[in-house]
């Protein structure tokens, strides 16, 4: 394989950059041609692609975001989007293509995957919820950036002797409210993979403030339900003075933490060598502090995501 593209897809993270740093270097490295493909399978479709040197890649591996730019394009689960893009991929005479994203982009890895046009998966999304790996790219930048306004948040909580509502995201998964939320000190984590009764919360603050606590911090991830809301059921049940605080797409933002910029920086070289082996059809994982390639249909629809619950219950009993 002498001509490969990258492309990244669907919400930004941090490490992006540093994994398609990583592609390029390896590929040049390897003997290849590398091609980006500007604002993922949006991009793809309409030719938007260009060829990347080592010099397109300095200082990309602090940066946050993603400088190939991305975009939702849900048309791409089309058959006619697909075969548009290996069109234009042919057009360049790119011969693999490595998609760096979440579970959209390795839908889209997948389907190209069955057209017959090699592609390899890297995980990058800040909701760590990609089965087959322990991690994702952006994930730890993340969780670090959540934990520094949940410890500002404190301060004024105590000043005040507030109850606070931190809607995270994580719209199907709860890692990054369960690793901050942990971290943190947080009183209680509200997560989609486990069951919440609200009267059991406010008997929790109820108790806090019994126990001489001058403030409870909540971390709500998305998928379960909006701060307002949560907020309002709260307030029905008694006055626990309850402020909420969306973090927002703060939380995407930012420079990638080391742990993600090795993160990437592994991830990328091992798509590239997967494609130089003649692998496609495939993602590459962090599993057990090993790097492994896996078949992209077999992860997609025989394996799933969970959290760390352990993390879940060791909040529940060190938290009050």
């Amino acid at each position: 394989m002498k001509r490969i593209g990258v492309l990244t897809s669907g919400g930004d993270a941090p490490g992006m950059n540093a994994a398609i740093r990583a592609v390029v270097r390896k590929a040049l490295y390897e003997g290849m041609e590398v091609y980006g493909v500007n604002y993922g399978f949006a991009g793809l479709v309409v030719g938007d692609i260009r060829k990347l040197t080592q010099r397109d890649v300095g200082d990309m591996i602090q940066r946050g975001g993603t400088f190939l730019y991305s975009a939702r394009y849900p048309q791409f689960a089309t058959e006619e989007g697909q075969l548009k893009g290996i069109e234009q991929l042919k057009r360049f005479g790119i011969e693999g293509l490595v998609v760096i994203g979440g579970d959209g982009s390795y839908r889209g890895a997948k389907a190209l995957s069955r057209h017959g046009f090699p592609c390899v998966g890297v995980p990058g999304t800040i909701d760590n919820d990609i089965p087959g790996t322990d991690y994702t790219i952006g994930f730890d930048t993340t969780i670090n950036t959540v934990l520094d306004a949940l410890d500002r948040i404190r301060d004024t909580a105590t000043s005040h002797v507030r109850t606070f509502v931190i809607e995270v995201m994580g719209r199907d998964a709860g890692d990054i409210a369960l690793w901050s939320g942990l971290a943190s000190g947080a009183e209680q984590i509200i997560i989609p993979e486990k069951n919440f009764d609200i009267t059991a919360v406010a008997e929790n603050i109820r108790e806090g403030r019994e126990k001489g606590k001058k403030h409870s911090i909540i971390v709500l991830a998305e998928g379960v339900m909006d701060g307002k809301e949560f907020a309002d059921k709260l307030d029905a049940i008694d006055n626990f003075h309850v402020r909420v605080t969306v973090l927002g797409h703060v939380q995407r933002g930012g420079s990638p933490t080391a742990r993600d910029r090795v993160l990437a920086s592994q991830l990328g070289a091992k798509a590239v060598e997967a494609l130089k082996e003649g692998h496609g059809g495939v993602c590459v994982a962090l599993y057990k502090e090993e790097l492994v390639v896996r078949d992209i249909v077999e992860t997609l629809d025989n394996m799933k995501h969970t959290p760390n619950l352990d993390l879940y219950k060791l909040n529940e009993e060190i938290s009050n």
